[in-house]
């Protein structure tokens, strides 16, 4: 099967080295890029299906990389079924667990956190909740985990750590061993910052990051609540870590953290969460809202924003999406100017504080939303032949 999109407006790459390609098409063979250019330069002959985006932005399907599931497509945070579907209406293609929180009964245990990443894992192995692709089963850290149990959890296809601090201690001495251990197998090490985000969580600042290192430090804004400003600027300047910001934390906490990063020559290091769902709430745009907010107010220019939202983060986390290129699964969204909105093109969007409107999502591919059912529609809908 091969698919030629044509007639953007830009096409984002997905990496700050490289932002926006030279193009104006994409060719999909078999669910695969296979080319990026002029439509007038790829050979359009043995095409299936042709998709004109009519001045649309192409972009690399979003990444949500702070998800709270439980099993597949079902919270019962919220109680609600279906909330991965809204997700990629609203453009994300991939989502991370940043730990099963909400299981019913969770035991603050090694054998309970064990047993639930282990679980929440295998499900979402070849699961597809509404056509995304969800990484579940994210080990919440408790002190007496061993390597034996590391073993187990890695033959059950775990391969992430949910947030630091979530778990039943917050003592460094206590956790610093399971960290390692899966610092050591190359896991993903995030750290809960913020106040406590449920009953029986923990208060997380400055002291904890500084002592354990975290890769990410998950909701600096706050989860909901943030840090003291002073604090959050004491995590970016002595770690290397991402510094994420969530839809679901403090805003005004957000915009001065993207201000600072984007100022001083660390883009590279913003990452977009929803933090969802959660007490706030299922946040299907979440994504698209926070990277309005990082450029509007932020200052952050749109098509890096949404490279922090898609192959930046798809490197840190050692996943091959996120990026447009020959090769790379076609996971694509196509973001137009909402119908009624301001501006030419998607990226004008953005920079006014407006969610452009999702006018298609494909997934390997293939064609899962068009138009979206939870964005306004299109100013100009994407032509389809073939």
């Amino acid at each position: 099967m091969i698919t030629l999109i044509h007639g953007a407006s830009h096409i984002i790459g997905g990496r700050l080295d490289n932002p926006v390609l030279d193009g104006d098409s994409v060719l999909i063979e078999d669910g695969v890029t296979s080319k990026v250019g002029f439509w007038s330069e790829l050979d359009s002959e043995n095409v299936d299906t042709t998709i004109d985006v009519k001045g649309a932005v192409i972009s690399p399907g979003l990444i949500d990389p702070h998800t709270h599931p439980v099993l597949g497509d079902f919270t019962p945070r919220q109680n609600t079924l279906g909330w991965i579907s809204s997700h990629l209406n609203g453009g994300v293609t991939t989502l991370i667990s940043a730990g099963e929180t909400h299981w019913p009964g969770r035991q603050r245990t090694p054998i309970g956190a064990k047993s639930i990443a282990m679980a929440a894992a295998q499900s979402s192995l070849d699961l597809r909740p509404g056509g995304a692709k969800l990484h579940g089963g994210a080990l919440l850290i408790e002190p007496g985990i061993t390597s034996s149990d590391f073993d187990e959890m890695v033959e059950a296809g775990v391969h992430l750590v949910g947030e630091v601090g979530l778990g039943s201690s917050i003592d460094p001495e206590k956790i610093r061993g399971p960290i390692e251990k899966a610092r050591s197998r190359g896991w993903v090490i995030p750290m809960h910052v913020g106040g406590a985000s449920v009953p029986g969580s923990h208060v997380v600042g400055s002291d904890l990051v500084l002592a354990l290192k975290p890769d990410v430090i998950c909701h600096a804004n706050g989860g909901p609540t943030a840090r003291p400003f002073e604090e959050i600027l004491e995590c970016i300047l002595q770690t290397e870590a991402a510094i994420e910001v969530v839809q679901a934390g403090n805003t005004l906490a957000l915009v001065k953290i993207v201000e600072y990063l984007n100022q001083n020559g660390l883009l590279a290091r913003l990452q977009f969460g929803t933090d969802s769902p959660s007490g706030t709430g299922i946040l299907p745009l979440g994504i698209l809202r926070t990277i309005a907010y990082a450029t509007a107010f932020g200052g952050v220019d749109p098509a890096s924003a949404l490279c922090c939202a898609t192959g930046e983060v798809a490197a840190r986390y050692h996943l091959d999406v996120g990026v447009i290129e020959a090769g790379r699964a076609a996971d694509l969204v196509i973001l137009d100017v909402p119908k009624g909105g301001q501006g030419t093109t998607a990226l004008d969007s953005f920079a006014r504080g407006d969610i452009p409107s999702v006018a298609m999502v494909l997934v390997d591919g293939e064609i899962l939303v068009h138009p979206s059912r939870v964005t306004p529609p299109p100013a100009n809908a994407p032509q389809i032949s073939g």
